[in-house]
């Protein structure tokens, strides 16, 4: 899954700093970018990262936001573009398949895990058309269990607002985006026979942990969930 256009360590490593200079310098000068619940975030060990999803950019306003590398499970259709893929290959994303089980793709998330490193995804697996949280997939319940790790909920708000389409009012109105980290948490423990329902619930345990971190016009799906 190595990016094809970089054709040697220094050279991905400078594409990779002057990315995320320019990542940081764009979100600063096109949006009023508040991070809270910093000191939530791990300094190291496995670290299993779920946010709700507003924006094809959520990638990289969550790895600009945290103290620590993340890398990020994406969907395969955004490395089929040339301008995105190299900027997922920067702020180290990997394709996963969605609609399915994406074998190769869990499996190198359980190594990321395994490796002490911090692992992000999109429970909801797409973005929100709505802004509101969607119903999730068990993907994120079955790493969590799996590797036994600690799950850290993140709540954006306000990126919705500065999409492409407000690539020239943004310049004179800049959105408000919040990043809202709250505190890590294990899923509970379960029998050894797990069934499709109680996953289901699970990942319905994480999404309202996201829920708790949003405003009520942004919990949808979750919309019962209480702060």
């Amino acid at each position: 899954m190595e990016p094809q256009f970089h054709r040697s360590l220094s050279q991905r490593i400078m594409w990779t700093f002057i990315v995320r200079v320019l990542a940081r310098i764009i979100i600063f000068l096109r949006t009023r970018r508040r991070v809270y619940g910093i000191e939530n975030v791990p300094k190291q060990g496995p670290l299993l990262i779920v946010s709700n999803h507003l924006t094809y950019v959520d990638q990289f306003f969550i790895s600009t936001s945290l103290n620590r590398k993340v890398v990020f499970m994406a969907k395969e259709e955004l490395f089929r573009s040339k301008i995105i893929r190299p900027l997922a290959w920067a702020f180290g994303a990997f394709p996963v398949r969605r609609g399915g089980m994406d074998r190769k793709a869990l499996e190198l998330a359980n190594q990321i895990l395994d490796s002490g490193q911090a692992l992000a995804m999109f429970p909801e697996g797409m973005r929100s058309r709505t802004a509101q949280l969607q119903p999730a997939y068990p993907g994120s319940a079955l790493l969590a269990l799996h590797n036994r790790v600690p799950i850290l909920p993140i709540g954006i708000t306000g990126l919705e607002h500065a999409t492409n389409k407000s690539m020239v009012w943004g310049l004179l109105h800049r959105p408000k985006v919040t990043v809202n980290i709250g505190r890590p948490f294990y899923l509970p423990p379960v029998g050894d026979k797990l069934t499709k329902a109680e996953l289901a619930k699970l990942a319905d345990y994480i999404m309202e942990h996201i829920a708790e971190l949003l405003p009520p016009k942004y919990r949808g799906h979750y919309a019962k969930c209480k702060d």
